[in-house]
């Protein structure tokens, strides 16, 4: 199993609309970078554990966990000319990009905000991806100690 963060805006897609979600379960669409990509159709597997994080919002930080609920396959929005994330140059028969499911697992007790993530940039998170600046990944591996540490931060 591994861990790892993902990013939504709560305006777009928060925890809520996934724990609302018939089954708490959702396609995670949409990403265009291929780093990003990558990691989604390369290194995710159900059950991956996953800080559902809240970005571009006051303040930003982790609000929940969720889990990897199914593998990657294609993404079909980049093939609706009607959808927001269409790509003219993805093709079925060689998709470009690529979507995970992702299930509610809960809330977390209180939100983590990355100020208080970015407090522990010299420590325990000192490699974690997100206190680093100019990084703009939306999902991002997470090692095991550093989930162990940051769901420490959440308190009884």
């Amino acid at each position: 199993m591994r861990y790892w963060l993902m990013k939504s805006e709560p305006d777009a897609f928060g925890i809520d609309d996934l724990a609302a979600r018939p089954g708490q379960t959702e396609p995670w669409d949409g990403v265009r970078n291929y780093q990003a990509r990558n990691m989604m159709r390369d290194d995710m597997q159900p059950g991956d554990q996953i800080l559902f994080y809240h970005s571009n919002c006051n303040p930003p930080g982790i609000v929940g966990i969720a889990e990897v609920a199914r593998a990657a396959y294609p993404d079909h929005t980049a093939f609706d000319p009607d959808a927001k994330y269409h790509d003219p140059k993805s093709d079925p028969a060689n998709p470009r990009w690529y979507m995970v499911d992702v299930r509610y697992v809960r809330h977390l007790r209180r939100q983590i905000t990355l100020a208080e993530l970015k407090a522990h940039a010299d420590g325990a998170l000192q490699d974690f991806p997100l206190v680093r600046r100019g990084n703009r990944l939306s999902i991002m591996p997470v090692e095991p100690a550093q989930w162990d540490f940051i769901l420490g931060l959440e308190g009884p």
